[in-house]
């Protein structure tokens, strides 16, 4: 009976919490980043895809090689990345020699524009989100906003889970520009 009881307990425990940080849109789960920032060594870098595409603005786009860009994975129904996008446009404006691109992903094409033209954006977003296939292992699955800076080298140096901020994109920005 007891064992009972605390297998009752535990199956209650996990039901009301399985789902904290999800979001529903178009019936697929997301869930909210954690704000975590994590910077790998060069050692433990893994190799970013070549990243081409059709873009919001309807051209094809191919991004330069050897240079750091910074790859953001975004939604214009997402909190955070309404949050993030002007500290992303003033960073991209800041630092020039740094490519910047996002990644819609999960969204119409029409609501895209509407953020890209509330918020001023300058830089491209990819439209087909299947580029996301190409960083297997180094994005959390159905985590947005996830932010990518990517090496000189064509490698991922850091991945920021969740709203990135003016501090924290700074620290790590620099640190990777450093490495190069």
């Amino acid at each position: 009976m007891k064992l009972i009881t605390l297998l009752f307990t535990v199956l209650i425990l996990t039901g009301c919490t399985s789902n904290s940080g999800t979001t529903l849109q178009n019936e697929n789960a997301f869930i909210s980043g954690n704000g975590i920032s994590l910077f790998l060594e060069k050692k433990d870098r893994k190799s970013a895809p070549k990243i081409s595409g059709p873009t919001l603005d309807s051209k094809m786009l191919t991004l330069e090689s050897n240079r750091v860009t910074v790859i953001n994975v975004w939604a214009s129904w997402c909190a955070p990345c309404r949050a993030e996008a002007p500290v992303l446009q003033d960073f991209s404006i800041r630092y020039p020699q740094v490519q910047f691109a996002g990644i819609l992903t999960r969204d119409s094409i029409s609501s895209a524009k509407a953020f890209y033209e509330n918020f001023n954006l300058t830089y491209p977003t990819f439209i087909d989100d299947s580029i996301l296939v190409g960083f297997r292992g180094s994005l959390i699955p159905n985590a947005i906003p996830t932010t990518l800076i990517i090496d000189k080298d064509g490698k991922v140096a850091v991945r920021i889970s969740g709203e990135v901020t003016v501090a924290g994109m700074k620290k790590m920005l620099e640190k990777v520009l450093a490495d190069a």
